[in-house]
């Protein structure tokens, strides 16, 4: 009878020991596991002036944080929209220093006194801008997700249509290139409208340019 009790005291002595051996192995491996999923390191901070909707804006962001999320997410700007985030289709398009960029491929440390206008800034609902208008009257959109990005971008097209700044279409004009469908078309081809709404934007941006 002791010896049985001996014998099963020993095999609980073995069972515990493994249990203890096999916990020490798994922590480290947690552990190590954890670890692998930290990011290499901290965030670097730093601080960025800019203005934004004629509005001065100082922030401390992250350095590796893009334009449009600072917009987005920080000063909660969100109709500048986030679509393909790879610069492809245009509806984070907004106007800095009067040009027109995706706002999704740049980091919003490299603009420090920057004058930046999204949707927001070009009109409001008691007094739309003229190309806001112009979408409105024509149909412009249908979901509505590009539309920022449509209307911000076709803005910077009449600008650049005021200053004579040529198009790929038009490069090898010597005079001011001419407002006309195509040329609207090769001007706003980077912002892609996935409801197919193209020629009622075209008719809009035609109208708002003053053109019959």
């Amino acid at each position: 009878m002791n010896e049985f009790s001996d014998i099963q005291a020993s095999r609980r002595a073995v069972l515990k020991a493994g249990a203890v051996s096999a916990g020490a192995a798994v922590v480290p491996s947690l552990g190590l596991a954890q670890a692998a999923a930290r990011p290499a390191g901290a965030p670097v901070l730093a601080s960025v002036s800019f203005s934004v909707n004629g509005k001065m804006q100082r922030l401390d962001v992250d350095t590796r944080t893009t334009l449009l999320d600072v917009l987005r997410e920080q000063l909660h700007l969100t109709g500048t929209k986030k679509g393909c985030d790879h610069g492809q289709c245009g509806a984070c398009t907004i106007l800095l220093d009067g040009r027109r960029i995706n706002a999704c491929l740049t980091l919003a440390v490299m603009h420090e006194g920057a004058k930046i206008t999204t949707i927001e800034g070009l009109g409001t609902p008691d007094r739309l801008h003229p190309m806001q208008a112009a979408f409105i009257k024509h149909d412009g959109y249908q979901c509505g997700y590009c539309t920022p990005g449509q209307i911000c971008s076709a803005v910077a097209v009449l600008d650049e249509i005021k200053r004579g700044v040529p198009s790929h279409a038009s490069a090898s004009l010597v005079e001011q290139p001419l407002l006309s469908p195509d040329e609207i078309r090769e001007r706003m081809s980077g912002n892609i409208c996935r409801c197919g709404a193209y020629s009622n934007i075209v008719e809009a941006v035609t109208e708002a340019g003053g053109r019959p």
